[in-house]
């Protein structure tokens, strides 16, 4: 007997998904950074032990969409809950507590309209000055009748994080294995690699970069006895975000490429050349057929 189960991973901007997901797997393979809006797209993760597979389902951060990207994000949400044997709520548990309640409209009326069990993930313990603050919050979830469990956790600190994955085990149906078992994502190494250059450009800027910012592999080259050729595209909407991403004399373009092709070069396992090249793609966020190219 084998249970499988596909598990989507709901919440607010910086809530912790991603950190989650990385903390499950025990690898790097959603990006994560202190900015949110980090993820865009639905990443796959594939948990296999034993008798049982969780296809986990990160998604980006809930939010009231501005543009046509923002609702691209969003759609990526609802085919994951539908798509859901079990939901997990992640709900920072100290914004939580500051708030007064775990109950958040943004997804409160999604969960609703789902059957599948879902679970209230409380996370960032680490970042609460009580512990037993979050009993108040445990306590909540329960008399809501919207959660079948509530667990506390810290993704950053890996506590509690093997009960989660136990918990998520014994709600999974008995249904056979939907993927190798030695298998982690079923997403391309092109679309890793542009999230790792993506990453780094999160991490290296601040304000409006980060954001007018995604990136399109140009050329992916595997080399039998040489390093793997990869050429990146960096789309960015005004002339002005490229001349500050490049940098004076190419310099923080260049660290860009430094730090991603360090991450790339793990997640692959072996060495690459990286070039990148920065274009300006005018207003492409709110552009149906530019987005349609960047995979949206």
């Amino acid at each position: 007997m084998t249970r499988c189960a596909t598990v989507a991973l709901v919440g607010r901007p910086n809530a912790g998904k991603s950190t989650l997901l990385n903390a499950i797997l025990r690898m790097h393979l959603s990006i994560v950074t202190n900015k949110p809006q980090t993820t865009r797209k639905r990443v796959l993760g594939i948990h296999t032990e034993d008798d049982s597979q969780l296809i986990f389902l990160d998604t980006p951060g809930l939010l009231a969409p501005k543009y046509q990207m923002q609702k691209a994000m969003m759609g990526y949400v609802d085919e994951s809950l539908d798509a859901a044997d079990i939901i997990c709520i992640i709900v920072d548990v100290k914004k939580a507590f500051e708030r007064g309640t775990i109950i958040d409209p943004m997804w409160s009326d999604a969960i609703q309209k789902r059957k599948s069990p879902t679970i209230l993930v409380l996370n960032k313990m680490d970042m609460l000055g009580v512990p037993k603050e979050a009993m108040v919050l445990m306590e909540q979830a329960r008399l809501s009748g919207l959660f079948q469990q509530a667990i506390a956790i810290s993704a950053k600190d890996n506590t509690f994080v093997e009960d989660l994955v136990a918990l998520l085990r014994q709600l999974s149906p008995e249904a056979p294995f939907e993927y190798d078992s030695e298998i982690v994502s079923d997403q391309s190494e092109r679309f890793f690699v542009a999230e790792f250059i993506r990453e780094a450009i999160f991490k290296q800027f601040s304000e409006e970069i980060p954001y007018a910012a995604d990136v399109m592999i140009a050329e992916f080259k595997e080399r039998e006895g040489g390093k793997w050729y990869i050429a990146a595209d960096i789309m960015v909407e005004r002339e002005n975000q490229k001349a500050i991403l490049i940098g004076a004399k190419g310099g923080a373009l260049k660290q860009v490429g430094e730090v991603s092709r360090a991450t790339i070069e793990k997640h692959l396992g072996r060495p690459v050349y990286l070039e990148l090249y920065v274009k300006v793609r005018n207003d492409w966020r709110n552009d149906r057929t530019q987005l349609a190219s960047l995979g949206y």
